[in-house]
């Protein structure tokens, strides 16, 4: 069998047993689709399985979250850990607390994650957990209450040397920090079960801007491998969590202008720069409504509905919101736009149609995998912490992440000239982490 019909046959399968998760259906044929050259060079990886075996999860945890309003009024959700692999090191990845939580989107994210922490080069599996339990508009005690019921159940899967969750979507610092209390409540002490955690319980500095400095990091990298920087660039960018603020404090520092920015209740483009402080005062008195922008910044507009769809200059879009955030339409108004660069914030922002519109018009397009592995980087520094007991300064954790994020972009370009890719930055990505992993699977037998 051919190295392609193998590919065809292994997502037929899996379209055949999962056909209503298509999250992480669309994760495994982005990567898959990338890989013919590695398989035509290892016909034996089919007799081996290597294929299902790294699109498989080894584990998936599903459970109830049973808990209590303010009013004493009785709550469920459901909850789920993916333990995806654990061929280069302890399962890592990221706790998700969103309405839009499913046991698809969850397989998708832990998928993505086993490639994203090879590409660090660091010894960590790929892992993703989460519940669709909506923290917004819930008071202090009952997010504590919803996060000791749901770490009730997860601690009986995780532990230090077997899986280190972190913080996603809905879960920072408050979170983390109240998981970690009920964890050593019930298991004992053990410092490095959680990264993203407070600095105060053994938490790594620079570790909640990790992923947004990580994006413009590895931007730069890709605007310098083509002829230029991201000083001058006139940028925009999707989300105002973590990810996406500290991406606009890091292209601003290195002398970009962020003209524009959006959340969930609409965007604001402001040509005179997006004033950040401002953003983050919208966040904490506001609800997050970006209407309110302008009435500080006359100059600025608001929109609701997708930054994407909006007519405006500019030349580096950082979508860093959420799963498929830009559609095939958005992606051609993105074109239209002038852009020349995407690099992806969020995990898996581009549907499959956005990233063939990227790519039928020779857009330069920096994958989610690659681009956004630096939280990820640096939570593997967090565990290193812990383990010696100690704590390193932000400039070291920084300039540490920087290294990280340079050292991807190398392995990226040497596989871009390995197999003669162009600018192909996603097949690299793909190809390179996958190779890594195949191997590790190949070495450690069938198990």
């Amino acid at each position: 069998m051919t190295a392609n019909a193998y590919i065809e046959r292994v997502i037929s399968t899996l379209e055949e047993k999962h056909p209503d998760q298509k999250e992480y259906l669309q994760a495994v044929h982005e990567v898959y689709e990338a890989i013919t050259p590695v398989l035509e060079a290892h016909p034996e990886y089919e007799k081996q399985a290597i294929l299902e075996r790294i699109a498989t999860p080894e584990r998936v945890i599903s459970f109830r979250v049973t808990w209590q309003d303010d009013e004493g009024q009785v709550h469920v959700n459901n909850g789920y850990r993916v333990q995806h692999s654990s061929v280069n090191g302890p399962y890592k990845g990221g706790i998700r607390f969103d309405p839009t939580v499913t046991l698809s989107v969850m397989k998708f994210l832990a998928f993505e994650q086993t490639f994203k922490n090879s590409l660090t080069g660091l010894p960590m599996g790929g892992g993703k957990g989460g519940a669709d339990f909506n923290p917004r508009g819930r008071s202090d005690a009952e997010i504590m209450r919803f996060c000791q019921a749901y770490m009730t159940e997860l601690s009986k899967y995780i532990s230090q040397d077997q899986d280190v969750p972190a913080g996603d979507i809905g879960v920072g610092h408050r979170e983390i920090g109240y998981m970690y209390g009920q964890y050593k409540r019930l298991q004992g002490v053990q410092l490095g079960v959680l990264t993203g955690k407070p600095v105060s319980v053994g938490g790594s500095l620079a570790r909640t801007e990790a992923t947004g400095f990580g994006i413009v990091y590895f931007a730069n990298q890709i605007l310098k491998h083509n002829g230029t920087d991201i000083s001058g660039k006139r940028v925009i960018i999707s989300g105002t969590g973590n990810v996406g603020s500290f991406a606009a404090d890091k292209a601003t520092e290195l002398g970009a202008k962020v003209i524009g920015i959006s959340n969930i209740t609409g965007s604001v483009i402001d040509e005179d720069g997006i004033n950040m402080n401002t953003i983050r005062d919208i966040a904490a008195n506001h609800a997050e409504d970006l209407s309110k922008y302008p009435e500080t910044h006359p100059n600025a507009t608001f929109a609701e509905g997708s930054i994407w769809a909006r007519e405006v200059q500019y030349d580096v879009a950082l979508p860093c919101a959420t799963q498929n955030e830009i559609s095939g339409e958005q992606a051609q108004q993105i074109v239209d736009n002038g852009v020349e660069f995407v690099i992806e914030g969020a995990n898996m922002p581009s549907t499959a149609e956005a990233v063939q519109v990227f790519r039928d018009n020779d857009m330069i397009f920096g994958p989610a995998k690659a681009a956004n592995a630096g939280g990820v980087g640096v939570s593997g520094l967090e565990m290193s912490q812990n383990s010696l007991r100690l704590r390193w300064t932000f400039e070291e954790v920084d300039e540490r992440l920087h290294g990280i994020m340079e050292g991807i972009f190398q392995n990226i370009v040497d596989t871009l000239e390995e197999y003669d890719l162009g600018k192909d930055y996603a097949t690299a990505a793909n190809i390179y982490a996958f190779k890594n992993i195949a191997e590790l699977v190949r070495i450690q037998g069938v198990i």
